[in-house]
Formats: C-alpha cells, sequence, structure tokens
C-alpha cells in the first residue's frame, strides 16, 4: 500500500504509524505536531537537506513506499467518491439533452404492387423496387400473391423512420410504368427505436 494523499490527515496518521519504528524513509512532508513519529522523522531528514543528491538508493515512485500489511482503504475511498461524483455530474448534463432528444420512431409497412398484366416480368419488377434507397429505409421480404386471371402482384415490406414519407415511396415505385399499374400499402404500424426489423426481415 501506499501513503494516499499525505495532505489528508487520515494518510498522515498511516504514516506516524509506519514511523514507530523506524527512522528513515524517503520524500519530505510537515507533518502536524501531534504526529510526533512523523514529526521526528521529518526533522530527521531535513538535516540532511545538503547531502540529499549524494544520498545512496534508487528513487521509486510514491505508492511503491509504505506498510504492506495495510489494507490500501484511504488512495481507493478518496477515488472512488471522486469518481462518483465525476459519474453524477456527468448524469446531470447528459439527462436534459436526453429528455429533448425526440424518440426515434419506425413503421412496418406492406406495399402491394400490381404489374399491368401476366406478361409483367415480376423479377425486374421486384429489381427496381429495391434499387429506391432512402436513408431511413430498409427493404424486407416479398413474395408473389395470385390477383387473377394469371395476374400476381407483390408484396413486399419494408421499414421506414418518421423522416421516410410513404408518399415518397409511391411516388417512386410508380415511376416504372411499363411494370406498375397500382401500388396501395397496408398494414402501416409504428414502433419505437428498438427495432422491428427482426420481425420483418
Amino acid at each position: 500500500m501506499d501513503f494516499g494523499d499525505l495532505k489528508s490527515p487520515a494518510s498522515l496518521q498511516v504514516l506516524n504509524n509506519y514511523l514507530v519504528d523506524k527512522s528513515y524513509i524517503e520524500g519530505y512532508l510537515l507533518p502536524p505536531a501531534d504526529l510526533c513519529h512523523a514529526l521526528r522523522w521529518y526533522n530527521h531528514i531535513k538535516s540532511y537537506e545538503k547531502e540529499k543528491a549524494s544520498l545512496p538508493g534508487l528513487k521509486k515512485a510514491l505508492g511503491k513506499y509504505g506498510p504492506v500489511d495495510v489494507e490500501d482503504t484511504i488512495g481507493r475511498g478518496e477515488k472512488s467518491e471522486e469518481a462518483k461524483r465525476l459519474r453524477e455530474e456527468c448524469l446531470a448534463q447528459y439527462e436534459p439533452k436526453k429528455a429533448k432528444k425526440p424518440a426515434l420512431i419506425k413503421s412496418s409497412i406492406l406495399l402491394d404492387v400490381k404489374p399491368w398484366d401476366e406478361k409483367t416480368v415480376m423479377a425486374k419488377l421486384e429489381e427496381c423496387i429495391r434499387g429506391i434507397q432512402a436513408d431511413g429505409l430498409v427493404w424486407g421480404s416479398c413474395e408473389l400473391v395470385q390477383v387473377g386471371y394469371g395476374i400476381k402482384k407483390l408484396q413486399i415490406r419494408c421499414v421506414v423512420e418518421d423522416k421516410v414519407g410513404t408518399d415518397m415511396l409511391e411516388k417512386q415505385i410508380t415511376a416504372f410504368e411499363d411494370y406498375v399499374h397500382a401500388i396501395h400499402g397496408c398494414g402501416c404500424f409504428q414502433q419505437n427505436l428498438k427495432s422491428i426489423l427482426d420481425h420483418v426481415i
């Protein structure tokens, strides 16, 4: 263990107890008068001030000195209190920002895309639709559903954030006029930031 912060009474008491049966230790700090052993040690070491540079021994980090049989609760307690204080300050600054941030809304949309006739190449139609890209848009699963007279419609799912409008999707899909006769959206619902992608893709 180390002596901790020698400016604190608790650390100075550890130093004082350590010096009960010792005369030498490295470091220089004047302790209060009631800590007689630490004061004696300080005065003794101070008397060698002029010879300090020529004294034998290697200088070590402060944490390498001190009793080894005393649990290090002083420094740890001070550090944990400081860490707790910093954490509380960070949380206090974060909470107002979190409250102002709007919740992210996502919608799952099932689109019915009807072709002109049974001759429409549905694989090409799907390729065109999936080629539509936008920030906040994710395409999901799809299937062909029988309508009648050999015509099949394409049912395709997508997940969009609230910044992606369904009007934009409809406009871009109907632009494939060689393939698309009509488009309808159904089964639209909203959820919060917790993604629904696992359920639809």
